[in-house]
């Protein structure tokens, strides 16, 4: 938990940042949807290649770690990142196909897309479990639950961005079966 008020007013303008460059790639999707396909992953690149600075810029405001500590994190975080945007490709798949099927899902394609989301789930947390025993073999455990904490943090402020512009799988149908409780 962030309990210092200096490191919370200097971390909040970079979640805001972090949240509009997100908020950014939901709403460049149908733009670049209307344009030629690698726009589209021209900036979906460009907006995670952003977001990927600035959380590098959030943990070194909010960890404030000395020399020793930074030494020990940053090469550790390197690898956890790069390792977590291949998993992120993943979910960028999804919610593209998401965006352009919208809203001609069969039953089928909808518990595909479902399923492959619980997949990305499972990775990433795997992935986190991971990168907190190695994070903890040269960082104190405080420390590595705070960056795992901020981390989950972001990653929340993301998806709620990329989440709440995205139209809802499910819309009203009138097929007069009465309903399936």
């Amino acid at each position: 938990m962030i309990t210092n008020t200096a490191t919370k007013s200097q971390a909040w303008p970079m979640l805001c940042r972090c949240a509009l460059l997100m908020t950014t790639f939901a709403m460049l999707s149908p733009i670049c949807r209307a344009q030629q396909e690698p726009s589209f992953d021209s900036a979906v690149e460009v907006v995670r290649a952003d977001e990927r600075a600035d959380r590098a810029t959030l943990i070194t405001a909010t960890m404030k770690f000395n020399d020793k500590e930074a030494a020990a994190f940053w090469p550790i975080y390197r690898r956890y990142e790069h390792e977590r945007s291949l998993v992120d490709d993943g979910r960028v798949a999804i919610i593209k196909e998401y965006t352009q099927k919208f809203p001609n899902f069969s039953d089928a394609e909808a518990k595909s897309m479902a399923e492959r989301m619980f997949q990305y789930d499972a990775r990433l947390a795997a992935l986190r479990k991971t990168y907190y025993k190695k994070f903890n073999k040269v960082l104190p455990a405080l420390t590595v639950t705070k960056f795992f904490q901020l981390d989950r943090r972001i990653d929340l402020l993301m998806d709620m961005r990329v989440e709440s512009t995205l139209p809802p799988l499910t819309q009203p149908q009138d097929n007069g079966s009465g309903g399936n409780d």
